[in-house]
């Protein structure tokens, strides 16, 4: 495909959605992306058949491109199947009829992954195929314009577990209806906090913060390898495609971004708290690979008291924003 330009972003979802979007001649930053999909969010996620548990940033898979093209006034289509073939078939005759394609996946059997790991909520643009490979936008730490083999691509497409989909693919196309930049930010913001202050269970938002506070002490106490845990958790938090400081620098930079345009006193105290945040939760990562590395149960307590101070942090500043 001749006209495609690829998206350079960090987070997977974005830069899938944000390739996509290039295409319509919609140009965003990622930041931007991240906030107008209502993305930032929290999750403690623990069971029985986990290695150890899960601390997630943002809203569940697909919801933030869902929310990009209803903020934005596009039309979204989205089509899974549980055959393979036809999986194939309908995104080669997208390909072929000049349209890019967002793949949803479980990158473990992507070859362009340097340290393969099962993750079935991963997104990447498909922009071109030959006899043998699929070739697709992928974020800047994998490698931007990345290919990988068609029997490979198969096999991601339909892995099963946490997060799957039936090799689900997405097209975003333009509407009749044009879209207000501005008006759309406010939207999506006032969403995004009245979602997060209204947790429907306490491991979500900034409940789930406050749980999750004590649940690492617990987690410390029961684990079996302490450090495979927490350093891993410390990296998924900082570098697997959350922008850094758990996907609140991307919320951090689209509320600058958003004072910027629209010059309001609320967007201003925003940025100014989650900016504070952002550090906040980055010192996190690090107490949990110091902890990770010297199995000292102290450095874990001090995470767990940051994350206190968070939970109160993170709750009065989407208080604030839900009433721009």
């Amino acid at each position: 495909m001749e006209n495609i330009k690829p998206f350079d972003g960090q987070h997977c979802e974005t830069t899938a959605t944000g390739t996509l979007l290039q295409q319509l001649d919609i140009y965003l930053s990622e930041p931007m992306l991240f906030g107008l999909g209502e993305g930032l969010g929290f999750i403690f996620w623990n069971m029985k058949s986990m290695n150890f548990p899960f601390i997630g940033g943002r809203i569940k898979p697909d919801a933030l491109t869902e929310n990009i093209a209803r903020n934005l006034n596009l039309e979204l289509t989205v089509k899974e199947t549980s055959s393979t073939e036809k999986a194939w078939d309908s995104v080669k005759a997208l390909i072929d009829n000049g349209q890019a394609v967002g793949l949803k996946l479980d990158c473990f059997h992507l070859e362009y992954f340097s340290q393969p790991f099962h993750f079935a909520g991963h997104y990447v643009a498909l922009y071109g195929y030959d006899t043998e490979n699929a070739f697709l936008v992928d974020t800047k730490q994998q490698g931007g314009w990345v290919k990988t083999s068609l029997k490979s691509l198969a096999l991601a497409r339909a892995e099963k577990g946490p997060m799957s989909s039936r090799n689900l693919c997405y097209t975003l196309r333009k509407t009749d209806k044009k879209f207000d930049l501005g008006n759309a930010i406010l939207t999506a913001i006032r969403n995004n906090a009245t979602e997060y202050i209204n947790p429907p269970i306490t491991n979500i938002g900034y409940k789930g913060i406050f749980k999750t506070s004590a649940e690492i002490i617990k987690w410390f106490k029961t684990s079996k390898d302490i450090e495979n845990d927490f350093t891993t958790t410390a990296m998924l938090m900082e570098k697997a495609g959350t922008g850094g400081a758990l996907f609140r620098n991307l919320y951090r930079d689209f509320l600058k971004e958003s004072y910027d345009l629209l010059k309001l006193d609320k967007l201003k105290a925003g940025h100014e708290a989650f900016a504070e945040i952002a550090t906040l939760w980055s010192s996190v990562s690090e107490l949990f690979e110091k902890t990770g590395k010297t199995k000292d149960i102290k450095y874990i307590q001090r995470a767990s008291e940051i994350l206190k101070t968070i939970s109160n942090k993170e709750k009065s500043a989407m208080e604030i924003l839900a009433t721009l």
